[in-house]
């Protein structure tokens, strides 16, 4: 019986550059329920992570929060570098402190602060148990305590905290094991437990939520010593090399090269340093679009590749320099290149739906990153504001002028220009809620695809892509219109349900 379609390789030999809008996947024979699709994918030859989604080093998407949040559920978070080396390490070292179960750097208030200061912190942050110390900082003395039930019922929201705090606060000794700080919350029925020295300086914070972390996220991504994953980003620069010896001196589990354009000498060399160096770390390089820039990247020890040159919803690199590709080809090219040689890849850009995700991991990608996705999620840095009715966070390419004027420029040009040509722009991005609603409702989708194509897992998928039992067919603009609302007079956007 002929089939319906075309395999990959006839649809991208006739069609050339495509992305994933112009294409439809055609259904396979499912035979096994949406509970049994596997969504587990290798990262790098020592990396496997429980789902196919990596944060996009941005500085508008991925700081220790989004890391955090990420690991959990099953991904992956690469810190963004945009910052002082300093900064960006202790953003990988509070990942990597996580697991232990102890808030190391908890938010704090000194008596003098107001009632509507904790109105605040939990509008932003979304928790209300604030340790008090006498001058408002870490590493200053203990002198209460203030949670919901101090304030719930207090009309003056400009009364001091002195006024309402707990005194008399239930505390765990500095070097107390997560297990005996379990016992005491668990004894003294509280919510949080602060940790202090024998002076009573705060020294640390544990929290009844944190501790059910493990039975709440069985998915974590996980080093061998029980930590959670976490990536960080670096440059092709000299100095980064200094950057990268400090992030691993704090626990890094992975290194991107952030290159616009990764089939560079400059690249080839970090990647040849960073085996020499520090031999123990995997390197993910790039970004590539075509074998030749894989074949190159590969050559000098690689571990996993970034495809992606322009796709991105607030990169114009392809506008700026006529140099790129469309997402889908460049994804469907390297990955076959790259499975050859044994080695994962990334695909980075052009993803704005779930549907969009199984159509990447369909053309061969291992893992999705994701920028515009997350950059609305609570989790993600910047504040939530109103532009209209109306609630959105902004979200730049590391390419905008905004972006390189505070660093990002080593993405895209070297030390000796001094003229930056914009290759993003700056934006909005609506409020998409918190990671551990929004990921589980975007990875459902992705499950519900994988059984409609008849692939229990991401290996599967992409064998059935490799013997051309993936079936595709192109769609036209009105088939593209088609496949989306339409004829409606009005209609409301699906939203993510809260549990």
């Amino acid at each position: 019986m002929r089939l319906d379609g075309s395999d990959a390789e006839s649809l991208f030999g006739k069609y050339g550059g495509l992305t994933y809008d112009d294409f439809n996947l055609l259904p396979g024979h499912i035979t096994f329920g949406l509970g049994d699709v596997d969504l587990s994918t290798q990262l790098t030859p020592r990396i496997r992570l429980n789902l196919p989604i990596i944060s996009s080093p941005m500085d508008t998407v991925t700081e220790g929060e989004m890391a955090i949040g990420i690991a959990l559920l099953g991904g992956l978070g690469i810190i963004h570098y945009n910052n002082t080396v300093e900064e960006q390490a202790r953003h990988v070292w509070r990942v990597k402190r996580f697991e232990n179960g102890f808030i190391t750097e908890p938010v704090t208030l000194s008596p003098e602060h107001r009632i509507a200061d904790v109105d605040r912190i939990k509008r932003e942050l979304g928790f209300s148990g604030i340790p008090i110390t006498e001058d408002g900082t870490l590493g200053s003395r203990l002198v209460g305590i203030v949670t919901n039930r101090d304030i719930d019922f207090e009309a003056d929201h400009s009364k001091p905290l002195r006024d309402v705090m707990t005194t008399d606060v239930v505390t765990g000794p500095q070097g107390v094991t997560l297990a005996e700080a379990n016992r005491i919350l668990r004894e003294s029925k509280k919510g949080k437990l602060p940790i202090v020295d024998k002076q009573g300086r705060l020294v640390s914070l544990v929290a009844r939520n944190d501790l059910l972390t493990n039975e709440e996220f069985p998915l974590a991504s996980k080093s061998a010593d029980k930590q959670l994953l976490v990536g960080a980003a670096i440059s092709t620069r000299e100095t980064d090399k200094e950057r990268l010896a400090e992030l691993v001196r704090n626990g890094l589990d992975v290194v991107v090269i952030d290159s616009s354009q990764g089939d560079s000498v400059y690249q080839i060399k970090m990647i040849e340093h960073i085996k020499a160096t520090h031999p123990g770390l995997e390197v993910i390089a790039g970004n590539v679009v075509t074998r030749t820039q894989c074949e190159s990247l590969l050559a000098a020890g690689a571990d996993a590749l970034r495809i992606g040159m322009g796709p991105g919803a607030i990169c114009i690199t392809q506008v700026t320099t006529a140099v790129g590709r469309a997402q889908a080809s460049a994804v469907y090219y390297c990955a076959r290149y790259a499975h050859e040689r044994g080695v994962a890849v990334i695909a980075d850009g052009g993803l704005s739906s779930s549907g969009h995700i199984c159509k990447a991991l369909a053309l061969g990608a291992d893992s999705c990153m994701l920028g515009y996705l997350l950059a609305g999620t609570t989790e993600a840095p910047g504040d939530y504001f109103y532009e209209g009715n109306v609630r959105v966070k902004r979200y730049r390419g590391m390419g905008s002028l905004e972006a390189q004027l505070e660093g990002g420029e080593k993405r895209y040009f070297s030390e000796q220009t001094r003229i930056p040509v914009a290759h993003g722009v700056s934006g909005t991005v609506v409020d998409r809620g918190p990671l551990n609603t929004f990921i589980p409702y975007l990875m459902q989708g992705v499950r519900d695809s994988l059984q409609k194509l008849g692939c229990r897992s991401i290996p599967e998928l992409q064998a059935a892509l490799a013997n051309g039992e993936v079936r595709f067919e192109p769609r036209s603009v009105s088939a593209q219109a088609e496949g989306t609302v339409h004829g409606l007079h009005s209609y409301k956007e699906p939203t993510v349900p809260t549990r």
